[in-house]
């Protein structure tokens, strides 16, 4: 039996073969000035971070919540905000310190075995939600050309193979920040639906709780697809990417917060505008295809096609962050060569190659004849077991003196993230009881 090394965290076990311990760099002497004109130009991967968890998965989600319990949960995605806000910050803290993902810093800290839990879980995830995100991308073109959506899986999974294969990390963060620009889509689908604005205000400002089964489930599914791990583990790997300086922890603590805040202003206009037809009209949906066709006939045709294409932007932004974060996971769990700046070499083949698996394992999910519902639901269920693991770990990390040194997270920064963990293991367990006990 190995025995833990004094002064280390009691899960990091000693062994010959560990890899070298992340540590925090020196503490900056001179922190970056927090200026507006500063904070544009810093703006970049904690937006693109945070906007991927905007995926055709969370839309699905907002989408069934709006269409069966209203304006009803409003308030909660509100609420979500200073959650998700914590989680990216504490994220990028980890990743622009210690110079590493936070696979990385799992497997230095706590060893290979519990750098392997985190790989599984991210793997089940992640497959299953770019399955998931294809289809819902997929069925945003054949809504916008007219054809059946199977015909677009395979081709949208090339251009995002293509786009990752043979474009630098630059290029490819560069691509995936004009994609946010799209968003807007949701807003103007919002406004074409015409809502109540005062009942809209009331729904967001008061809390109201219910407990039907619609409600109760749409608040825990709300929460599993919000709080999702690969959002936070693409946060450290582009931190370690950019390699900005340390003094600008602050600049990029912003970038994570503004992320975050345009992240969960889409999910309120998502939910916002299918509230406003489906749920006043009592028509439920169990997919974003089916939302983007039955918003037509009551909001007008336009409002359909702007939900379209905002499904669109959200399929394109999440899968190649999806498929990334799932090479990178695996290539920092084996010590592979990894990098999307690095060329297509013998080196960082593994590297690409599971790049292009994830793809082609979610597309052929998708041609499984699997419905999209049962894929979200699995791809819920697997994470909501698995996040809050993965959160105790990076909170871990996070208040590690040997990893951070005298710039741990602070207490409150801490406190928000431990609720989060808390909530997040309630909503899961619940949900499951839920499934096994009434059976959905």
């Amino acid at each position: 039996m190995p025995r833990t090394r004094p002064g280390r965290h009691p899960w990091a076990v000693a062994r010959r073969d560990a890899p070298a311990l992340c540590r925090a760099s020196a503490p900056p002497v001179r922190p970056a000035r927090v200026s507006p004109s500063r904070v544009l130009r810093a703006l970049g991967p904690g937006v693109v971070a945070g906007a991927s968890d905007n995926d055709p998965t969370s839309v699905a989600t907002l989408v069934v919540i709006g269409s069966t319990v209203g304006y009803g949960l409003n308030w909660l995605i509100v609420l979500v905000l200073p959650m998700l806000v914590a989680v990216q910050i504490i994220s990028a803290r980890v990743g622009l310190l210690t110079r590493c993902s936070l696979e990385q810093a799992i497997r230095g800290r706590f060893g290979k075995p519990w750098a392997l839990v985190a790989m599984l879980f991210v793997l089940a995830v992640n497959v299953i939600t770019i399955a998931a995100d294809l289809e819902g991308g997929a069925a945003a073109l054949g809504l916008l050309v007219g054809l059946e959506w199977r015909w677009f899986v395979l081709p949208f999974a090339l251009v995002v193979a293509a786009l990752l294969l043979f474009g630098s990390y630059d290029e490819v963060q560069h691509v995936l920040r004009y994609v946010l620009v799209i968003f807007v889509a949701y807003v103007a689908a919002a406004l074409l639906a015409r809502p109540d604005w005062g009942e809209v205000a009331r729904s967001t400002l008061v809390p109201r709780f219910e407990w039907s089964p619609d409600y109760v489930r749409g608040a825990l599914a709300l929460l599993g697809t919000t709080l999702t791990s690969y959002v936070y583990f693409w946060e450290t790997i582009e931190e370690r990417e950019e390699r900005r300086p340390p003094q600008d922890l602050p600049l990029v603590e912003v970038d994570a917060a503004v992320g975050m805040v345009v992240t969960v202003a889409v999910f309120w206009f998502i939910a916002v505008s299918t509230a406003a037809t489906l749920g006043a009209a009592h028509q439920p949906v169990t997919t974003a295809d089916e939302a983007a066709r039955a918003l037509a006939p009551v909001a007008g045709p336009y409002a359909g096609l702007i939900f379209a294409v905002g499904l669109l932007a959200s399929a394109v932004l999440a899968v190649p962050v999806l498929a990334g974060t799932t090479a990178y996971v695996l290539a920092d769990a084996f010590g592979w060569k990894s990098g999307l700046s690095e060329p297509v070499q013998p080196a960082t083949l593994p590297f690409y190659g599971v790049v292009v698996g994830s793809l082609a394992l979610g597309a052929a999910l998708t041609y499984a004849g699997v419905a999209p519902i049962a894929l979200l639901f699995f791809a819920g269920i697997v994470g909501g077991l698995g996040t809050p693991l993965l959160l105790v770990l990076l909170l871990l990390l996070g208040q590690d003196r040997a990893v951070m040194g005298e710039q741990r997270v602070p207490g409150w920064l801490a406190a928000i993230g431990w609720f989060t963990c808390v909530l997040v293991s309630l909503a899961g367990l619940l949900y499951l009881a839920q499934q096994v006990l009434v059976g959905g």
